[in-house]
Order: C-alpha cells, then structure tokens, then sequence
C-alpha cells in the first residue's frame, strides 16, 4: 500500500512493520488469545447462508474464515492495512480449503466498496484503529445494502483493578519500561478510542438500532507462566532479559494458570446497528 492510500500512515506503518510481522508469525497465538469473542460477535452479526460479509481489520483472516463458513452459499471479504497479516490469511484460507472468502490490501475509511455490495459488516477489534471513526463508519455504511447489518467488538475501559491492568503494571515495572515503543504505543491509543459508549454512538451516527452491550470474556496468554512470559518476551526481541526477571515475570502470570492455559478477566463491548432502509 502507497502512502496516498491511506488517511492513517502511523496505524499503517505498524501493521506493516515488526508488530504486524509479529501478529502474522504467531497467527495461532493471537487468535487463541481473542477466541472468547467470537460467540458475542457472530450471535451479534447474525450472519446466513448467502450473506455477502465484510471483515473489517480482519489480520490474519480467523473471523473472514468463520463468516465464510457461515455465509455457505455466499462469500466473505477481509480487509486490513497490513500486508504481511493478509499474506498469512490468504495462505491459511487456502490451506483450509476455502473457497468463499477473499482480501483486500486497504484502508477501509476510504477504500471504495462496491456500493451496497455488503449484507453484514463485522470487525473483532479493527474499527478502532481508524483515523476518524465518523468517516470510516459512514463509508462502511455506503457498502452496507439498506437494512445491513453491524456488528463489532472493541474494548472497554481497561480499569486499573482489571486483571490485565494489574499484569501488565506489573510486567512494566518489572522490565524497568516507562514507555512502550512508538509502535506499540501508537496501537494502544487507538485501541481504546472507541472504549466510550458515548463516543461509539457519536461515531455511528446515522446508523439505526443501535445497540452497545457490555461482555465479559477472558484472554488466553499461553499453556502455562513460563510460555506466556515467552511469548510476551517475543514482541521485543532485541531485548537481554535475565533469568531472575524473568522468573519474577512467570511468579506475576502464575496466580492465572488453569488447565486452559494462563487467563485473564477483561471486558468488551458488543456494538451492533443497521443501515437505515
């Protein structure tokens, strides 16, 4: 994607740099790690046989695969701005076998859709990433058939006492990090810009039937202490780490063991709407 492609450089340049490269090399992980949604925001999406569905911020294609599936008789086309997650969807669609969905290298604020060529627009945690929401949410709307259906999931406020506030404080500290990398920061910002019911509801402004629901979920962070420290380790790995810090790192993980791998509470919003007829 070229510069004059995009209205959101910054987000652009992440998701294709050492993050997005990251999020496609351990695809398995990161969808583990957001499954607990899927229910909340295909039950939302109400998607059927023939729909014609948009995934928008779909990285590395888990929700395009399962709206396809759901969509049998008609198709499923993911979009995002990070070319190395869309290669990673695109081989493992066609590893799968799958033959009613598609991608798009785009930025979806802008990107011209075929005009209410969509039935269902669903995102798990993309739309926020956008640089102006109202825009981005009225051009998914053109792509929207009158009567379309919304659906997406984004986080709530994440609370200072939540479990994974509480973690990760901890892991800062640990790690002597009084700042995250640019990157990283970048992508933290916009993930809780639409935290606000208020602001969603500003946001999808010309939208019908609005609908914000609170839903709590847990994500998975590894089998055990030890491979969640390790995995989390691995998004910065030009960094020297010593064995007690990392020993304080799992004792921190540890209290969140269970025999479906290391938990954390958190809490998302369901969003759902549609286009007015």
């Amino acid at each position: 994607m070229t510069e004059t492609e995009t209205v959101n450089s910054r987000q652009a340049q992440a998701w294709n740099g050492p993050m997005g490269r990251h999020w496609a090399a351990h695809q398995d992980r990161y969808d583990a790690m957001l499954a607990d949604v899927n229910d909340a925001l295909f039950e939302g999406a109400a998607i059927a046989p023939g729909d014609r569905v948009l995934d928008v911020g779909c990285g590395a294609g888990a929700t395009t695969r399962i709206a396809a599936r759901l969509a049998a008789h008609g198709h499923a086309v993911g979009v995002d701005i990070s070319a190395p997650l869309l290669d990673r969807a695109r081989a493992s669609t066609a590893a799968k076998g799958i033959t009613n969905a598609a991608y798009e290298h785009a930025d979806a604020q802008l990107h011209l859709f075929p005009r209410a060529g969509y039935d269902v627009v669903i995102s798990r945690g993309g739309v926020m990433f956008f640089a102006d929401h109202t825009a981005a949410f009225r051009n998914l709307a053109r792509a929207l058939r009158p009567g379309g259906r919304l659906a997406f999931i984004c986080p709530q406020p994440p609370g200072p006492d939540t479990e994974e506030a509480q973690v990760f404080s901890l892991f800062r500290k640990l790690l002597g990090e009084d700042e995250p990398t640019p990157d990283l920061a970048a992508a933290q910002v916009a993930m809780m810009s639409l935290s606000d019911p208020e602001r969603i509801r500003a946001a999808l402004q010309g939208y019908d039937d609005i609908n914000v629901t609170p839903v709590p979920v847990e994500t998975m962070w590894g089998q055990d202490a030890a491979d969640a420290v390790g995995f989390l380790l691995s998004r910065t790995p030009d960094r020297t780490v010593s064995a007690a810090t990392r020993a304080a790192l799992e004792d921190t993980m540890r209290p969140y063991e269970t025999d479906r791998g290391v938990r954390l509470n958190a809490g998302v919003w369901l969003v759902t709407g549609t286009r007015p007829l």
